[in-house]
Order: structure tokens, then sequence, then C-alpha cells
């Protein structure tokens, strides 16, 4: 594991900012990196394992809280809201984890050619330690950075691998169902993807049901139990995160991110706003800027 943060480390210092997301030119493949404990963080993740190498973190699905930490791997099967926040990290020894997004396709074909029967695991949230196999793929994988005209030649192999790695472990029962073209998981990430790409718009429940094949109460039965939401709340996290993002990052007003996520009402935007990050959005915004401060 001191070989694999010493490259993600590496890396990210010399591409990333002090704190935040550093991209790698492997799709789906990115590095975390802070110097200080964030504030809470509301996401609804995609699939996806994230491999901790310093620092720890506390991931909260519904009433279930995760906390975790270096050697420490946290798997997410489904796309799932969630509230995180990094609980340990410093100048001296930053939080440092690797993210991987999980690949359907590559699922499915790894799970055609395996045999091996495993009971089967619903939970779509997980954490672990971090397998050695697992960790010796992504280190090999992390090392093609050093040599970019090999990383469009061999860093699909070694996704490849990881993802067997990870679909031989205890959890690959679970990680197995997104490899299934017609299960109830793809039927209705394919919803989910429409949700994604045109949450600002009225999307009715007869769409997104015949989306994912399914009829309207059976659609917000499965869809329920794999995201802990509705579609339509579903469609609201979307919207605030989003809105969220517009005004912290990009310096909207609460009106305009309001009506550029799909509100038409000012006063149930504040209102959902509130009810989902416990401040209004202006109280909000005025206390990010305040920790920035006091940070700075």
């Amino acid at each position: 594991m001191t070989a694999l943060l010493d490259a993600v480390r590496r890396h990210a210092e010399a591409h990333g900012n002090i704190q935040g997301v550093v991209p790698t030119p492997i799709p789906g493949l990115a590095i975390v990196r802070a110097t200080m404990p964030s504030d809470l963080i509301h996401d609804i993740l995609r699939p996806l394992v994230c491999l901790v190498l310093q620092g720890s973190k506390h991931v909260t699905v519904g009433t279930q809280g995760f906390a975790f930490c270096a050697g420490q791997s946290l798997l997410v099967t489904a796309d799932v809201p969630t509230v995180s926040q990094i609980t340990r990290a410093s100048p001296a020894a930053p939080y440092f984890s690797l993210v991987l997004e999980l690949d359907p396709a590559v699922i499915a074909g790894l799970a055609a050619e395996m045999t091996h029967a495993q009971v089967p695991d619903p939970a779509p949230v997980r954490v672990d330690p971090t397998d050695a196999e697992v960790a010796d793929a992504a280190l090999r994988l992390l090392r093609l950075l050093d040599r970019p005209a090999a990383v469009p030649v061999l860093s699909a192999q070694l996704i490849r691998e990881m993802h067997y790695w990870l679909l031989a472990g205890g959890h690959g029962a679970a990680i197995r169902r997104l490899g299934w073209p017609e299960g109830q998981v793809q039927r209705v990430a394919r919803a989910i993807a429409v949700l994604r790409a045109e949450f600002r718009h009225r999307l009715p429940v007869e769409r997104l049901a015949a989306e994912a094949g399914m009829s309207p109460s059976t659609f917000h039965q499965h869809f329920r139990a794999l995201t802990s939401l509705s579609p339509l709340q579903f469609q609201k996290h979307l919207r605030l995160i989003e809105a969220r993002r517009l005004m912290l990052a990009e310096g909207a007003s609460a009106s305009s991110a309001a009506f550029a996520v799909g509100y038409e009402s000012v006063p149930q935007f504040t209102r959902e706003y509130g009810r989902l990050f416990g401040l209004s959005p202006v109280r909000d915004v005025e206390a990010a800027k305040d920790r920035l401060s006091a940070a700075a």
C-alpha cells in the first residue's frame, strides 16, 4: 500500500490543486486529495470502489454510517444518496483515496467467464479491507500515468483486472448484479441515466418506468429498494446538489440557481434546500465563505 500511496501522491501533487478531485487520463479513475477535514458533502454516488490510502472518511447512507481509513475500501454497487465527510487530513498527512467507477460492461464480460458461485448480497454499500490483489492492480495502473503512450494500450486490461479481483472477493455477488443487462439493477440504472441527464425537466414516472421496462408500481418499488429514495426524491436531490454547486462554485444567486435546475418557485426551492442541507441557500453560502476565510 505504501507504493500505491506514493504513486497517488506524485500524480496528485503534479496535476491537482491542494484540495479536491484530481482527474487522470484513464476514464473513470480519479484521485481525491484533502489537506484538512471537510464539511459535509451531499452527493448521489455512482457505482464505484474507493481505496483509502491515507487519512479517514465517514459516509452516511440513509440511517447507516460507514467509517473507513487507510487500508480499507468503500464499495458502492448502486446509485445511492450519501452524506460524506473527510474526518482526518492535514497538510503534513493529506487524505488520499483512489476512486474507480465500476463498469457494467466489463463486469458482464467477466461474470460470463467466472464460475465461482456466491451468496447474494443485496446491500449497496459496504466497507472492507482492501484486497492485496486490487491494490497491486491499482498500483500498476497508476504507474502507467508516468508513460502516457502506454495508457491507451494497457489501461483497459488493468481496469479489467481490478474488476476481476473485486468480483472474486467477498462481495462479488453484489458487483455481479451490475453486469446483468436485464437484471433489476441495470433496468433501474437506465431510468437513473435519464434522471441524471434530464433532472431539470418534468419526468413522469411512467416514462421512467418505460425506460426500465417495468410497470410504474413495480418500478417505484425496485427504485426505492436500490436507492432508498423515490424517483421524485432522487430528482430533487440532483437538482439541489447542482444548485448548491452553482452557488458555491460559480457565485450564482439563490433564485438564479433555483431556476437553472428546474424549480419554478423560489420559496419551494428554499424550503427543500433547507430540509436537505440544514440551512437556507443564503445562509449556507455565507457559512461556506466564512469557513474559507477562516482557513485562509
